[in-house]
Formats: C-alpha cells, sequence, structure tokens
C-alpha cells in the first residue's frame, strides 16, 4: 500500500484565470491579456483543476554486471487511467465497492457520476450552494461542470437560460453551444485531454451583461426586477441533462439596498471561495458591514535641530519619536442576510476554504480600459470557527464573518 496523495496533490490546483480563447466584455479574444474567470463571458476550459494519472509497476533487481539497480525486462505494468481534480472528500461522502463479474472496480473510491451529465437531468454543477441563489445585477460569478465522456457529452452541449419576471413568468430564453468560439471547445469532439474534462459557465447577471443582448434588453425594461435566471445543462435538441439552477435577481426599486427596502444604504460585498469540488461559491453580503484600519509602525529616535552647520539650529518638527514606515492592512465585518438551512454547508465551506476573494462587480467601461487587476482582492478568512444555526434551534438564522484583507498597504517611508 502506497500513499500517493502528497505526490499527486501537486499537479493540480484552483483555476483562477480564464483559459485562452475565451472574452471577456464581448470583444477582442485576451489571448494575451489573462483576466479572471470569475469575469469570463459565455464558457472557459480548465487549466489546472483537471488532471490524469497512470502508474507503471515494475519489478527491479540487482544487476549482476552493473552492481545497481534495473527494472526485470518485460514485468512493466501500466495501471488504468485515473481523473484527479482539484476537489477533496469529506467523511461523508460516499465510498463506492463494487465489481463487474469477478473484477473490482473502484473499490472503495468516490463515483463522481452525480456530476455527469446525462439524460436523466439530475446531474449537478460542481457545487454544494442550494439550487436557489440570489444576486444583484452587478455580481459576477461562474458554475463548474463535468463535460462527462464520449458517450454523454452531448447532454452539456449546451447551456440554457430561461429569464422569468418576478411574478415567475417566463419572458425570454436563449442557449450557448459549446464550441471553440464560445471559449469551450466543439462539444461533439470530447477526448481524454484534461483541460475538456471540467468546463465553466459565466452565467451570473453581469457576465451576461457583458455580452448578451436578450439579457440586457430585458433587465433594462424592467422585466427581470426581482425576477431570477434559469441555468441548466442540455443537449442540442434541449432534453436537459443537470438540474436546473434558479439565480434571483435582487430588485433595484423593492429589493434589499433600495429607497424603499430595510437594507438600504448597506454596502453590497461579494465574495468569491474555491469549495470542495474545485469550484468556485458565491455570495453577496447585504446586510451591515463595518471596515477597520490596522497599522504597524516601525519608529525611530530623530535628533531635534541641525547638526552640520556652523550652529545648532532646532526645528520645531524635529526631534522625539518619529515614524519610519506605516503598514496598514483592512478588516471586514460582514454579514449575510436571514438565511435558510440550505445554505449552511455553503458557508461551511468558506470556513474551510483556502482561497477567498472579494469581487468587484460590474462596471461600465470596456475591456480595452480595463484594468483587470482591480476585480478580484484577495483576502483571509478570520472568522476561525463556524456553528451551524437551525430553525428549530434559532428561528432566524443568520451569520456573521470576518475577512481581511492579504495585501498590505505601504506608506511613504522617511
Amino acid at each position: 500500500m502506497i500513499d500517493l496523495s502528497n505526490i499527486v496533490e501537486n499537479y493540480v490546483s484552483a483555476d483562477n484565470l480564464a483559459s485562452t480563447g475565451t472574452e471577456y466584455k464581448d470583444s477582442e479574444t485576451l489571448t494575451n491579456r489573462p483576466h479572471p474567470l470569475h469575469l469570463v463571458d459565455k464558457f472557459s476550459q480548465s487549466q489546472n483543476i483537471a488532471r490524469y494519472m497512470a502508474i507503471t509497476f515494475s519489478v527491479e533487481a540487482l544487476s549482476a554486471t552493473s552492481n545497481t539497480i534495473q527494472p526485470i525486462s518485460g514485468t512493466a505494468v501500466n495501471s488504468e487511467l485515473y481523473l484527479l481534480w482539484n476537489g477533496y472528500l469529506k467523511d461523508t461522502d460516499e465510498l463506492v465497492r463494487e465489481t463487474i463479474g469477478t473484477s473490482p472496480i473502484n473499490w472503495f473510491g468516490f463515483k463522481p457520476h452525480p456530476f455527469y451529465p446525462s439524460s436523466g437531468g439530475g446531474a449537478a454543477f460542481l457545487t454544494n450552494a442550494p439550487t436557489v441563489q440570489y444576486a444583484d445585477a452587478d455580481d459576477y460569478g461562474t458554475f463548474a461542470f463535468f463535460t462527462s465522456s464520449s458517450t454523454q457529452s452531448s447532454y452539456s452541449a449546451r447551456v440554457y437560460l430561461k429569464y422569468y419576471s418576478s411574478g415567475g413568468v417566463l419572458i425570454d430564453q436563449e442557449n450557448i453551444t459549446r464550441y471553440t468560439t464560445t471559449g469551450s471547445f466543439n462539444w461533439n469532439q470530447w477526448n481524454q485531454t484534461a483541460t475538456q474534462q471540467i468546463q465553466y459557465i459565466g452565467c451570473f447577471p453581469a457576465n451576461l451583461r457583458n455580452w448578451s443582448s436578450t439579457f440586457k434588453t430585458n433587465y433594462d425594461a424592467g422585466d427581470l426586477y426581482g425576477g431570477r435566471i434559469d441555468v441548466y445543462l442540455a443537449n442540442t435538441s434541449g432534453v436537459q441533462g443537470g438540474k436546473t439552477y434558479s439565480i434571483h435577481l435582487n430588485c433595484p426599486t423593492t429589493g434589499a439596498g433600495s429607497e424603499t427596502a430595510p437594507g438600504r444604504g448597506y454596502e453590497r460585498i461579494r465574495l468569491c471561495w474555491l469549495n470542495q469540488w474545485g469550484g468556485w461559491d458565491y455570495y453577496t453580503f447585504t446586510k451591515k458591514s463595518t471596515r477597520k484600519i490596522s497599522t504597524k509602525t516601525t519608529t525611530y529616535q530623530q535628533l531635534g535641530g541641525t547638526w552640520n552647520q556652523s550652529i545648532y539650529s532646532p526645528h520645531g518638527y524635529k526631534g522625539g519619536k518619529k515614524a519610519f514606515r506605516k503598514n496598514a492592512t483592512e478588516s471586514i465585518t460582514i454579514n449575510t442576510d436571514f438565511v435558510s438551512e440550505d445554505d449552511n454547508v455553503m458557508f461551511e465551506e468558506l470556513t474551510n476554504s483556502p482561497e477567498v476573494y472579494i469581487l468587484k462587480g460590474f462596471e461600465t467601461t470596456s475591456a480595452n480600459t480595463d484594468t483587470l487587476n482591480r476585480y478580484v482582492t484577495p483576502t483571509t478568512l478570520r472568522t476561525s470557527s463556524f456553528t451551524k444555526k437551525t430553525v428549530a434551534n434559532d428561528k432566524l438564522i443568520q451569520y456573521t464573518f470576518e475577512i481581511e484583507k492579504s495585501k498590505i498597504l505601504r506608506t511613504q517611508s522617511i
């Protein structure tokens, strides 16, 4: 028995940038200008999240002629090809022991079939977040999904977007097919290239504002205020291959943050974080937030006047303890709205996530003039524990987190 985890985990990591050939704000293909994955138009291929692995086994022995360890000719055996991706298992995740005939298949292994699109339509995106989510019109976000195998790849050929009014009436719809021209690869040309196994779709309101005239027309007309976007995978005939996820749009006139809502005036802070399955989860904190600046000062003792002249000249601004340099860090305490128990797993993963970022919202600038490094701000979560709340115990469920910006502001040195 050999533990390879310390080796193989070095070959997969989070996808933070969109792949080459994707677009941002429906303009140029930003081949030489990498942009954050969260802002992507339509699809993006993965880059770091997935890898294939095979192991070669052989018998070695001491050579009688060279006195070195060498493989015995003809003994090498290759293992099956394994797909690795940047997720992790919890103790409660189900492992499967099954056989086909007398041959063991996936003995005590995890089967990712619940994520594989199929004609049953039950495949999930790579997230444990609830299928009902909320977002502002300025919020970016993506879903990650498997393209499955060559026999099932057609059920992830398209992503369908259906737009509903606040009253639940379907007012428009569109679909995006996976092609190289939409940032993916041609859906009917699936192979075992690692970058093809997991794809991302930018389908939150700000992503759609980048390129979708259908979304923009209906939103600008006010038809989508308080409405929702239904997102799901399907084949080219429209047969659904995955679960439906609903993104409810916070209404700018009657929702939180409006003139008549209780949340009026609160700053909106949107976080994104790496979830259990290697994709990204998002949440917009709409309630009270407070910002605090902490500084670390380096001091020295300054002379009180001029000593390098013929006479001593004291100056009022000199002398005593002086600050040589100040480094500042900003921390923010943020509060959720009242949430349901379905959000507990998502917030638990936020507490456990090694990568957490503040995600800035949509701006009406072009891709040519955007400074793309201003959209994603790295943070660390200072909240170190998470207590799950339930309706039975707590009635109303609300959570508070404290985050700290990772980058230090260095001021002038003296």
